[in-house]
């Protein structure tokens, strides 16, 4: 593994505005390019009122020219609720602000329950298009692209790179298919992760975009100077997360002493599954539990995440990562 980035979802504290979660996205972007990240993505979520990351590409606009040499992205759009076209205009529009600097991560969930996804986009089909959205995106951004009937523009011959995102073995099998980077949700979903990464890897078709596979593996991380101090900070994702599950999302809450307490058994047990590639605790602890999934999937690239109630001490643990995974990356590989 030679790279390692960072997934933010904008998330609105209890207590704090959409944005207070804004500006904080910001001063995280800063802090992570300062710190080595080679990625800042920010994921689409509708209707929930903890996440503020809603229009993705806004954002990525607004972070990116706050920053000056991280690669910004989508990490991502969920394609369903957009027309390939749009995509790519807000994307070519990015790629022209920022050179070089933009990725797009595409997922094929519509990252939001179906009420929302009606008012995304009224004009529903049953058919699964995804596979075709993807190839239309590629064609938009393609030097070919001038002499299209219906074009981008900004967008045509920006080559904006662009991943497949995804949480079960479709994803893999589309991103194999058209030689382009995987990137596994992990980080709230890991149950396939490695059939997924076995299937990617052994159906891969070298491209123009890739000659050799590209596979990145998302996990959640919450350090802080002690194993008893991380626990704390973490129970607020872990009771957001438990809260989404029973159809109760809200704004990210305040940490608290006993998360067991707060939680159904049955529920907790769902919460500790969906949340298992992750490292929790002190930097000793986050150092042995990430070089334990990177042995083991033997990623690219890690992309890591995590909701803290508090920014200061979210800033300090992905500084904290991030001393850990340089010190990870500059080891040889073992593979």
């Amino acid at each position: 593994m030679q790279k390692f980035s960072l997934l933010d979802l904008a998330p609105v504290p209890e207590g704090k505005t959409a944005a207070d979660a804004l500006a904080n996205s910001v001063s995280l972007a800063q802090a992570a390019e300062k710190a080595g990240y080679t990625r800042f993505w920010l994921a689409e979520h509708h209707n929930m009122p903890g996440i503020a990351s809603a229009a993705t590409a806004v954002l990525i606009g607004h972070v990116a020219a706050a920053t000056s040499t991280m690669r910004i992205g989508a990490g991502g759009i969920m394609l369903p609720n957009h027309a390939p076209l749009v995509v790519a205009e807000q994307f070519g529009t990015l790629a022209t602000l920022f050179p070089g600097r933009i990725d797009l991560g595409l997922g094929r969930a519509p990252g939001t329950d179906m009420q929302t996804v009606r008012a995304l986009r009224r004009h529903m089909s049953a058919a699964d298009t995804f596979p075709q959205d993807v190839q239309e995106l590629i064609a938009y951004f393609g030097d070919d692209a001038e002499s299209m009937p219906v074009r981008a523009v900004p967008g045509a011959g920006t080559h904006v790179p662009i991943w497949i995102l995804g949480s079960s073995l479709y994803g893999a099998q589309v991103a194999a298919y058209y030689g382009l980077p995987y990137a596994f949700a992990s980080h709230f979903a890991p149950a396939m992760l490695e059939q997924a990464l076995s299937v990617y890897r052994s159906t891969f078709r070298p491209s123009a975009f890739l000659q050799k596979p590209y596979a990145m593996v998302a996990a959640g991380v919450c350090a802080a100077e002690t194993d008893e101090e991380a626990q704390f900070l973490r129970s607020s994702q872990i009771l957001a997360f438990a809260r989404l599950r029973t159809g109760r999302p809200g704004k990210l809450p305040l940490p608290v002493d006993d998360v067991s307490a707060e939680v159904p058994d049955a529920v907790m047990a769902q919460v500790r599954q969906a949340m298992s590639c992750s490292a929790t605790g002190s930097p000793e602890s986050v150092r042995q539990q990430l070089s334990a999934i990177i042995e083991k999937h033997q990623p690219d690239e890690l992309m890591i995440t995590g909701m803290i109630h508090d920014h200061s001490a979210r800033l300090k643990s992905f500084d904290i990562a991030a001393e850990i995974l340089r010190d990870l990356t500059a080891q040889p590989e073992t593979a």
